[in-house]
């Protein structure tokens, strides 16, 4: 285990509850979930008729740039929009601005991109849907009218690195840089590449971000297909949970090594401590019952960060509300904490399941709401599912036993990932 303290100096989040990550935390402070009808297409017919959709979507001002959505598309913008937010906050540009034209180059060297995408979504396809339908089967008529149809720059707005590239282009950074898609332990993977990078001495800064925009009809209608939906409401570990609901919306944090953070004087908001990963290898949707998957990436977080279970202050989980992942992870803290579990929340309530990005929108609300000295409860929830573990957790905030917080994802191909951060009380 690396001895370099990796530490937290800025964050930003949007998402349907807010477009900021304090905006958020009220949100979830006033049990206030943006879970609603969908506004974006007409789903009156549709077998799913909620989300949480980013209110107030106006794409130019949140990337600030109207040229730039020629190249992009909305899940995208939320990305840079994140990224901004947490550029800002750790006043990189500000101290940039300080050094003379070599020490800007070495910071720009020195400073890496890692983000988590949804790796694309069906909407991407739906510029060839008319023509499609025009052709009506012909594929020579389809071809011969592709160019005067499809937008010729298509192919630039669907790749799944557009949010890592435009960081960098916009800000001028040139370190290690990687995109990770692999569906909603993305955001968790990408913030584990960028504190190993650090620890490596690949980079002395990163920015992390992790984006995704799944509501759409077609990706709604298969989730609905497979099962996986609610038509009421996400309800995290109660007796009347019966499926998820799909948020959009991305989240980001800087990283750096405590050096580099002392070095121009950072406000530091939390610490890096410990990650682990691990697959059940039980097919795409599939879970193990007693959570086993989740159990060794915890231990293997826990192993990583060098702490025991008990200094553990406080669980976010991953609480989709699907009877099966709920139940697995109950049993998986159960295993791991035994009695002497802290206490547990879950966000996804107030603003749904944003798919590759909500592992990290977790953690950004995470260090938000202990360095507030208020951790949000889970919103509603009544008689927890019989079938499972009860949880130390409730309706009303909770309270950290400690300044140490682990975080939860999990995705398909029975994938978990698991994060150990420590907050610097604000």
């Amino acid at each position: 285990m690396s001895t370099t303290r990796i530490v937290i100096t800025g964050g930003g989040a949007i998402c349907g509850a807010g477009h900021t990550p304090d905006a958020i935390l009220g949100a979830l402070n006033e049990g206030r979930s943006a879970i609603g009808p969908i506004t974006q297409w007409d789903a009156g017919d549709w077998p799913v008729r909620i989300a949480a959709e980013v209110p107030d979507y106006n794409a130019g001002k949140l990337t600030g740039d109207r040229k730039l959505l020629k190249h992009i598309r909305r899940g995208d913008v939320f990305g840079l929009y994140a990224a901004d937010q947490a550029i800002e906050q750790a006043a990189f540009n500000a101290w940039r601005e300080t050094l003379d034209d070599a020490g800007k180059e070495r910071f720009a060297d020195a400073t890496g991109v890692i983000v988590g995408s949804g790796g694309g979504t069906f909407g991407n396809q739906y510029d060839y849907l008319p023509l499609i339908a025009a052709a009506k089967g012909d594929l020579k008529a389809f071809g011969q009218e592709l160019a005067a149809t499809v937008n010729p720059l298509w192919l630039l707005r669907s790749l799944p690195n557009n949010v890592l590239g435009h960081v960098g282009i916009r800000q001028g950074l040139k370190g290690p840089n990687a995109c990770i898609t692999h569906h909603s332990i993305s955001g968790l993977l990408a913030l584990a590449e960028a504190t190993a990078a650090l620890r490596a001495g690949e980079c002395t800064r990163a920015v992390v971000v992790a984006h995704d925009a799944p509501i759409e009809p077609q990706t709604l209608l298969y989730y609905h297909q497979l099962g996986l939906l609610s038509a009421q409401a996400l309800r995290p570990f109660d007796a009347r949970h019966d499926g998820s609901a799909m948020g959009e919306g991305a989240a980001a944090l800087t990283l750096e090594t405590e050096a580099a953070a002392q070095e121009r004087g950072a406000a530091v908001l939390g610490e890096v401590l410990g990650f682990g990963s691990a697959g059940e290898a039980l097919g795409l949707l599939p879970v193990r019952d007693d959570g086993d998957g989740l159990v060794r990436a915890i231990q293997a977080a826990l192993a990583n960060a060098g702490l025991q279970p008990a200094q553990v202050g406080l669980v976010v989980a991953h609480g989709n509300g699907t009877p099966n992942s709920d139940r697995s992870e109950a049993r998986a803290l159960a295993q791991v904490f035994g009695a002497d579990m802290p206490p547990v929340t879950a966000f996804k309530w107030a603003f749904g399941h944003l798919l590759a990005a909500a592992g990290l929108i977790d953690a950004v609300l995470a260090v938000a709401a202990l360095r507030a000295g208020r951790v949000p409860g889970i919103a509603g929830l009544g008689a927890q599912d019989a079938d499972a573990p009860a949880l130390p957790a409730s309706a009303s905030p909770v309270q950290s036993r400690s300044d140490v917080v682990l975080v939860l994802s999990r995705g398909f191909g029975s994938t978990n990932a698991a994060c150990l951060l420590r907050v610097a009380r604000g």
